[in-house]
């Protein structure tokens, strides 16, 4: 749980103001998805790891363009 919200706080601190929705849902046996919009855009499950510490960020940022706010 500390990494989900570890990386809940990185994500809001650049795109909080462009999310209607953000939300933790504590999962069976270590699942760690993350959707944008409905769409899967990181599985633990497919990679077999954890994100690693800006991992998700760049994803998001590819998908939404970058921060607009400063963290």
């Amino acid at each position: 749980m500390p990494r989900a919200v570890g990386l809940t706080a990185e994500v809001l601190e650049g795109w909080a103001p462009l999310f209607a929705d953000v939300r933790l849902i504590p999962g069976d046996k270590g699942v760690f998805d993350v959707t944008l919009d409905g769409d899967l855009v990181y599985s633990k499950h497919a990679t077999g790891r954890h994100a690693e510490p800006g991992e998700v960020r760049a994803i998001i940022e590819s998908v939404i363009g970058p921060p607009v706010l400063e963290g």
